[in-house]
Formats: C-alpha cells, sequence, structure tokens
C-alpha cells in the first residue's frame, strides 16, 4: 500500500466514523421512543443518510466531471486548488469536533427532543442528511486532492477508500463495546494529531504546485538537503513526506508556509478559553 493508498483509507475512516457517531446517537435516542415513534422516525433517519450519500456521491462526480472537461493548464490550478480545500476542511474537521465533540450528545438530543414534541420528524432526516452529507464531501474533496497531488492507481484508491469503510465500522463497533479500554475523547485527540500532519502535507503539496505553475516565488535557492539522511521519495521518506510535508530540499517559501500553518493550528489550539468562539 502506498502512501497516497494509507492517507486515503486513514481519512475515509475517520470521517465515517465522525459520521456512524452522530447516526448512532440519533439511532439509540430513536430506540427510546415508543414503538411507533421509533420506526417512523427510523424510516426518516435512514432516509436522510440515503440522501447525505447521494449529495456526496454527487460532489465527486461533479469533480470528475469538471476536471476532466478542462485544459491541461486549467486542470493544474483546479487540482491545486481542491488540494489546497482538502487541506483547509481537514484543519477544519478538527476544529469543529475539538470544539462540539463534547457536547454534540446534548446538543443533537436536545434538538431531536424538540422535534419530538412537534412530531416533526423532517428534523432528523435533516440531521443524519447533513452528519453525512458534511463528511461525505469532505471525503470526496479529499480523494480527489488527494489523486491530484500525486499520481496514483484509482483502483487502489477505490480499494482504500472501501477498506477506510469497513475499518470505520469495525472501530466504531470497538468503541462501542470496548470504551473502557479506548475512550471517544482519547481515539480522537489522538487522530486529530495525524490528521493535522496529514493537512501540513497536503497544504505543501498545494504550495509545491502553486511554485510549479510560477504563483509563488521560491524566495531563495534550496535551503539545505537532508537527502542523505531522510530523501522524501523512496519507501520510508515517501511515507514520512506523505504524511507530515516534510521536504529535504525545501525553499523559503515552502519553509515559510509550513511554519506559517503550524503556527495557526497551534495557536487555535491553545489559545486561551476567552478569545475562542463560541
Amino acid at each position: 500500500m502506498t502512501t497516497q493508498d494509507f492517507n486515503i483509507l486513514f481519512v475515509i475512516w475517520r470521517e465515517c466514523i465522525e459520521a456512524l457517531l452522530v447516526i448512532g446517537i440519533l439511532n439509540a435516542w430513536l430506540a427510546h421512543r415508543p414503538p411507533a415513534e421509533r420506526r417512523v422516525g427510523r424510516m426518516w433517519l435512514w432516509s436522510g443518510v440515503g440522501v447525505g450519500i447521494i449529495g456526496a456521491v454527487a460532489l465527486a462526480t461533479l469533480l470528475l466531471t469538471i476536471g476532466d472537461a478542462l485544459s491541461d493548464e486549467a486542470q493544474e490550478y483546479f487540482q491545486t486548488a481542491i488540494v489546497l480545500i482538502a487541506a483547509g476542511l481537514i484543519v477544519q474537521m478538527v476544529f469543529w469536533m475539538r470544539r462540539h465533540g463534547r457536547t454534540l450528545k446534548s446538543e443533537l438530543q436536545a434538538s431531536l427532543d424538540q422535534v419530538a414534541d412537534r412530531s416533526n420528524w423532517f428534523g432528523v432526516f435533516v440531521l443524519a442528511a447533513i452528519a453525512v452529507l458534511r463528511e461525505g464531501s469532505e471525503a470526496a474533496v479529499f480523494l480527489y486532492g488527494t489523486m491530484a497531488s500525486a499520481a496514483g492507481s484509482n483502483l487502489a484508491a477505490a480499494i482504500a477508500a472501501g477498506l477506510g469503510l469497513v475499518a470505520a465500522f469495525a472501530t466504531y463497533w470497538l468503541l462501542q463495546v470496548g470504551s473502557r479500554v479506548l475512550s471517544w475523547r482519547t481515539f480522537f485527540r489522538v487522530t486529530e494529531v495525524m490528521l493535522l500532519f496529514l493537512a501540513a502535507s497536503l497544504l505543501m503539496s498545494g504550495v509545491g504546485h502553486l511554485i510549479s505553475l510560477d504563483v509563488l516565488p521560491t524566495l531563495s535557492p534550496r535551503l539545505w538537503d537532508t537527502s542523505w539522511l531522510l530523501p522524501d521519495s523512496g519507501m520510508l521518506g515517501g511515507l514520512v513526506s506523505g504524511l507530515t510535508g516534510y521536504r529535504a530540499q525545501p525553499v523559503l517559501m515552502e519553509l515559510l508556509v509550513y511554519a506559517a500553518y503550524w503556527t495557526f493550528v497551534l495557536w487555535i489550539l491553545y489559545r486561551p478559553r476567552a478569545l475562542r468562539p463560541a
């Protein structure tokens, strides 16, 4: 499995778990409703899941259609934009889960109680559809961006995505039955670090594309060369580069962007609570 395939598997795995978490909360809430309400509610729930999946597939199809319709030069710009958007979406996903993870269940249940009081099950449909569409759309953009940032087999990418989906269901089940061994909090803290490094890797790929397109200047010759220690190609070096954004021969622009990225991320993560958005 290549680094690209591993990244695809990892992100699909994490995105699917987030969607499963929301769907699981909705389904658990419905399990405590009277039988008649439960049947109606679950019909709306799974209809919402289906619509969310259709929306994500439609977005993926649209990205492929647009990409294929563009000229070679325009396609370079389009793919570079998608790579950068994918990096931004991953960072946004980490921050969103960090902000809402603790209160997600209570917030959803409060919304569902209001839905039940009004006998308006369309709210369950909307919550399920948004959850699946949000995660599915992020996954679609990431898949396209990853395929654009490095050459790879579409079949291998599809297999990696399928394995990520299977791994997500297995992990969700393990976290449900073995929460004493590995809590949801620990799981999200560990995977968010990996996601932030992955976003950094995508960002560096995007910056590399922009430099090659003469949109950004290099600002310097190669600052150093650590290829003798760890090249950013090959099995180990390619893995480190693909997972973290490491460059063996960086230019000043790459170094500045990488430093600015981590400065921003760490400031957002560790700034005083009083400065954080509600």
